[in-house]
């Protein structure tokens, strides 16, 4: 009986010292959250006021705004969306009218419509790349109609950077649109269809970025595929604005990007 006695009596000291070490790191993880969150409070309140002496240049420089927006989003601060639940509560709630006040309208404003002539760029290019555009090629194609609307002047702002393109299409995402940001490759495209790039597809469009165009050979050869998967691949693309075929290379038919030809027409031909 007494061994017995001993032996409840370890397990209950074996019982107690696991509920302690448990309760322990319990207040640890509170503790650790509790210093992590203050210390984001202390950042927030910097960046605020940062953005209160630099409000000018966060809103007519775009390099300047491009790293503020950066430092925002390393402390997790959307100022693009606080400011906007700000307008659409009627200017009433904390963080909200905190930005709402510091950077006022005018940086809303300027995504906001930036983001509309992105959707009319992309609406336009959309019989020439079927919906798929790379964000610098939206970028030089908004510059130039500034530009023309400026008479060939400098343009307001100093310009405009593929990071202010990036954050225009992000401000759609809440509309529930169908814009979103793709990679190919290494390079950002801007997808203005709901379909969604397999990884063949995506595959090929990589590949098409080196020479401007592929054929099922070349495929083949260099992603070591069947013939039936590469030529499935290339017709996908092609059956929706993509790619497009050139019949009079000689024997195997190209495939090419539709951007590329369009450049290679403006610069005065792709032979040169």
């Amino acid at each position: 009986m007494s061994r017995k006695g001993v032996g409840l009596a370890a397990f209950d000291r074996s019982r107690l010292t696991s509920a302690s070490y448990a309760n322990h790191g319990t207040a640890l993880r509170t503790t650790n959250a509790q210093a992590l969150e203050t210390q984001l409070s202390v950042f927030r309140s910097l960046l605020q006021q940062f953005a209160q002496q630099h409000g000018k240049e966060i809103r007519s420089n775009p390099s300047f705004r491009a790293q503020f927006a950066r430092m925002c989003t390393a402390i997790g601060v959307d100022f693009l969306a606080a400011s906007a639940s700000h307008e659409g509560s009627g200017g009433k709630g904390g963080d909200s009218s905190i930005w709402g006040q510091l950077l006022g309208r005018t940086v809303n404003d300027f995504y906001f419509e930036l983001a509309v002539k992105v959707v009319e760029v992309c609406s336009d290019t959309r019989g020439e790349n079927g919906g798929l555009i790379e964000v610098r090629k939206v970028r030089e194609l908004l510059q130039l109609r500034q530009e023309k609307q400026m008479g060939g002047g400098q343009k307001e702002g100093g310009g405009l950077t593929e990071d202010d393109v990036l954050r225009a299409v992000g401000t759609l995402k809440p509309l529930g649109s169908a814009y979103s940001i793709v990679k190919v490759g290494s390079k950002p495209y801007i997808r203005s269809v709901p379909k969604e790039l397999n990884t063949d597809q995506s595959a090929v469009l990589e590949a098409v970025q080196v020479l401007g165009y592929v054929s099922v050979s070349m495929l083949m050869v260099n992603l070591r595929w069947a013939r039936a998967r590469a030529k499935t691949a290339v017709d996908d693309l092609v059956g929706e604005g993509m790619l497009w075929v050139d019949k009079q290379a000689g024997g195997e038919w190209d495939y090419w990007s539709p951007g590329f030809m369009m450049e290679g027409q403006e610069g005065g031909g792709l032979g040169g």
